[in-house]
This record gives structure tokens, sequence and C-alpha cells, in this order.
């Protein structure tokens, strides 16, 4: 029977390590959400730049347009000079043209307003460009290094199972059935150490005459609160455990 509550450590040991890394691999996704969520509002703040550049585009081609019509203008304008007959007509048509230029110099005032504008936000989108940039770029780092991480996890997840495989092999089918129906129940821990009359399962004490009967390690014992199998080492025996359990979550 020792030999048998010896497998079952073991195999707890196994299990244990086990759903720690399955636990990691169903992690690996999640640790993308931060980066992702960098990556959205960066990419908002970049189409809010882009949509005000867009809009002082288009208000500096309209301005542009205003500037063109008022050049066609006085081009005309200066062009029926030689057709004015009198001097009141010439002085009247001066004038025309006079506030035709001071409309044309206002026009151009406020192109190079906007052009200005323009210049600070084709700037400012040239920065959130970078931001996006950055963004994508660690994303894709991360995504990386998780697939690697999940293709590692895996590799050891197998290697176990095939540990666990040789363990199951040694253990009789009735003993191994309780183990399984035990660890389902109790979230992965169906093995476990009784220290100083209490069980690390549940923490709660084990009575006096059944902790001498398992200080034994002669049968299956189950703690009388949580139903787990418990088992005692001394110290002796305790420091192989440790060992045989270092090996077990390498």
């Amino acid at each position: 029977m020792k030999e048998q509550l010896q497998l079952l450590v073991e195999l707890q040991g196994i299990d244990s390590v086990i759903v720690k890394k399955r636990e990691s691999v169903e992690t690996f996704p999640k640790m993308l959400t931060p980066l992702m969520k960098n990556l959205e509002d960066a990419q908002a703040a970049y189409e809010k730049v882009k949509h005000r550049c867009e809009v002082l585009e288009k208000k500096k081609r309209e301005k542009e347009r205003m500037l063109d019509e008022v050049h066609d203008r006085i081009k005309k304008m200066k062009a029926r000079i030689s057709e004015l007959k009198t001097n009141k007509e010439y002085q009247a048509h001066l004038k025309e043209i006079e506030s035709t230029d001071k409309e044309r110099y206002l026009v151009e005032d406020k192109i190079l307003s906007v052009m200005e504008s323009l210049e600070n936000v084709q700037r400012e989108l040239t920065a959130e460009s970078v931001k996006v940039k950055v963004e994508m770029e660690k994303g894709e780092a991360l995504k990386k290094k998780l697939l690697e991480d999940t293709a590692a996890a895996e590799q050891e997840l197998k290697e176990l199972k095939l540990r666990r495989t040789e363990r199951i092999g040694d253990i009789p089918e009735d003993l191994y059935a309780l183990y399984f129906e035990i660890l389902k129940s109790k979230r992965g821990l169906a093995v476990v150490e009784a220290r100083g009359e209490v069980c690390q399962g549940c923490n709660m004490n084990i009575p006096p005459q059944l902790f001498v009967e398992l200080k034994k390690n002669e049968r299956i014992i189950q703690c009388p609160q949580c139903n787990r199998i418990l088992y005692w080492r001394d110290e002796e025996r305790k420091e192989k455990t440790d060992a045989d359990l270092e090996v077990t979550s390498e």
C-alpha cells in the first residue's frame, strides 16, 4: 500500500502541473487584450486627426478655387479697361479692381492660415501614425511570443500526459477510479499531505486516532471533512518526495 500511495502522490504532482500548464495556455490569449485596446485607442486617435486633416485640406482647396475665381475676375476687369469711354467709367472701374484686389488679399490670408493649421495637423498625424505602428509592432511581438509559449506548453503537456499514463498503469483500477473521482470534484486536488494533524486540502483537524493510523501509511485514508486522500511523510521521506515532485514539475 505504501508503494500505491507513493504512486498516487506522484500522479497528483503530475496532474497539478498539468492543471497549471492548461491554465497558462488558456491565459495566453487574454494577455493580448490590453495591447489590442491600446492599438484600438491609437487607431481611433489617428483617425480623428486624419479627419481634421481632411477637413483642412478640403477647406484649402475651396479657398484656392475662390482665389482662382478672384484672379479670373481681376484679369477680365483689366482686359475691359481699353473698352472704357469716359474718365468716370475708368475711375469706377479702377475702384472695382481695387476692391477685388482686397478680396484677393483676404482669400490669400485665409489660405495661408489654413496651410499653417494643416501643417500642424499633418505633424500631429505623423506622430499618431508612429504610435499606431509602435502598438502594432508590440502586438505582433507578443503574438509571436505567445505562439512560441503555447507550443512549448503544449509539448510539455504532451510529455506530462505520457508520464501520467505510465503512472496510471501501475495503479489498481479501483484505486485510480477513486482518485479520479475526487480529482474531478475537488478542482484537481485529490491527494494532500497531513501536516501537524491538519489536512492541507481543507485545513481541518484530523482526529488523533485516525492521524496515528495515517502515519503508518499502510492503507488509503481519506479526510473525514473533504474526502481527499491523505498521506504523511517523515523528514527522511519528505526530502525524497519533494525531490520527486520537483522533477515532476520541471
